[in-house]
């Protein structure tokens, strides 16, 4: 769903005085309506006129909290459509800048994955994986947060009890056009909810970790907000993200866009509430979790040998983190716990620098590791040298189009083919039961286009066993089978694929 371009572009301050034409109280409640009837996929495509992705939605609800006011008009489903139209129509860079500069496409395409896709992502495998790695993966380092007891001081609950109370916050927004009343926990019926979940806790954690007011969300939207450039503003970080429930639209909290909620109790979003209230620490626990729960999910590859980290040398250095060995080739896995930060959202000047910063060591530690095999180092007299060598650099949060020509010169060069990925295209790989994974890759390296696609791409068509790992990191969450049957997808490891 690319922007469209033309002479007909419109301006982002038209566009944002076109939303302010309406009260917020009426345009946010329109807003929710709209993302509750279109919460799938599927469904945005038969959207009128295909307006009405969530991308959109939510950049329309945070211009009416942020600018909007209550002495402006009423407002009705055509004009929602008329700023949905706008939106995809609002001018980019790229109008201006395709002719005279080569990378202005690279930009543009940044910018625009990370606007669309990060909405794309399999929900069912950001929540089984939130059990399944936090609570069900031993790390190999003692933890300064992540110890006994550190879910009821993060999140107030238990992790299975946060991630019900998510699933229960999105079931109610999309049935209930948005809305979530803590009252209806006082409704005939409640009572098997509470059974599972106590209203005092599915309310407390709620307000805690899901809501906002229309002042503090101004407040978060003006610091999230750092550039002056029109043509970027859609592009920062939208504080709906963080609180996507308002309270004082209506009765009870008011979700502008159902799509939101789910997304704060996957890994990425516990990681941002935990950086949030104890730092660099947190993460570096949540980075420990991620690289034992990666050896995880490889052990699940069929007629595979995977080998943690080889300590090596004088100097007791380090090689990748896993080595998997298959029939077909050798797979280095360097795993990074880093998620794109503004200057790629934006696509700034500092783009390339940030994401050398990122996965530059990732691509460097690769060729070291194949030079080690290669030449012979003692310590790594197990794994065989009689077969093509390929690397993987596997992230928390998907890195958009990076093995593209258009942003792989930016990184560093290697003598081994070497692909990023993200988590769930790993879960999903590791999962297939038709063809052998090294062959699949050693096809993908061959093919001097299909290379350079995302590896999901290379997944396509096949036939994947149950996931494992996912199916028991769901199994723990008080609602599973019901969750399921509701969103009508499969829960975990098949999703997306």
């Amino acid at each position: 769903m690319m922007r469209a371009r033309g002479s007909g572009a419109t301006r982002d301050r038209d566009y944002v005085a076109r939303v302010r034409r309406h009260r917020p109280s009426a345009l946010l409640p329109l807003i929710a309506r709209a993302s509750a009837a279109y919460s799938l996929e599927s469904s945005w495509l038969e959207s009128p006129y295909r307006k009405y992705t969530p991308w959109a939605l939510a950049d329309a609800a945070r211009v009416s909290l942020a600018c909007g006011n209550e002495y402006r008009k009423d407002v009705g489903d055509a004009d929602l459509l008329k700023i949905l139209d706008m939106y995809s129509q609002l001018e980019d860079h790229y109008l201006y800048d395709h002719d005279s500069d080569e990378d202005a496409l690279g930009r543009f395409l940044l910018r625009t994955s990370g606007e669309q896709m990060t909405f794309q992502e399999p929900v069912f495998q950001e929540l089984a994986r939130a059990a399944a790695m936090l609570t069900q993966t031993a790390g190999t380092r003692e933890a300064r947060c992540l110890r006994s007891g550190w879910e009821g001081e993060l999140l107030g609950a238990s992790l299975s009890q946060y991630v019900g109370i998510a699933q229960l916050l999105w079931a109610s927004a999309i049935s209930r056009v948005g809305r979530f009343d803590p009252d209806s926990l006082r409704e005939a019926g409640a009572h098997r909810i509470c059974a599972e979940i106590p209203a005092a806790t599915i309310i407390s954690v709620t307000e805690q970790h899901f809501v906002t007011d229309a002042n503090t969300f101004r407040e978060d939207n003006t610091r999230a907000c750092m550039t002056t450039d029109p043509l970027l503003r859609r592009f920062e970080y939208n504080p709906l993200r963080g609180t996507p429930f308002v309270r004082g639209y209506g009765p009870g909290l008011l979700a502008p866009v159902s799509h939101l909620i789910p997304a704060k109790a996957s890994p990425l979003g516990i990681y941002y509430t935990g950086v949030a209230r104890y730092g660099d620490a947190f993460a570096q626990d949540l980075g420990d979790l991620f690289e034992a729960y990666i050896g995880r999910q490889l052990r699940l590859l069929s007629d595979a040998v995977v080998r943690p980290e080889i300590v090596y040398g004088r100097n007791r250095a380090r090689s990748v983190d896993w080595i998997v060995v298959t029939d077909e080739l050798v797979l280095l896995v360097e795993v990074k716990s880093v998620r794109p930060t503004r200057h790629l959202r934006l696509a700034t000047g500092q783009r390339v620098k940030e994401v050398n910063r990122m996965l530059g060591r990732a691509y460097g530690q690769i060729d070291n590791t194949a030079s080690l095999i290669a030449s012979g180092q003692k310590e790594f007299a197990d794994v065989p040298t009689d077969r093509p060598v390929h690397g993987l650099i596997v992230t928390m949060e998907p890195f958009h189009i990076v093995n593209a020509p258009l942003q792989r010169p930016q990184l560093p060069a290697t003598t081994v083919p070497v692909t990023v990925c993200s988590i769930s295209e790993l879960e999903n790989m590791v999962t297939i039961d038709d063809a052998p994974v090294g062959r699949l890759l050693l096809e993908r390296a061959a093919d001097s286009e299909r290379s350079t696609y995302a590896l999901r791409e290379a997944l396509l068509g096949h036939a994947h066993a149950r996931n494992a790992v996912l199916d028991a990191g769901w199994d723990s969450y008080p609602w599973r089978d019901a969750a399921a049957a509701h969103m009508g997808s499969e829960p975990a490891g098949t999703a997306g694929v």
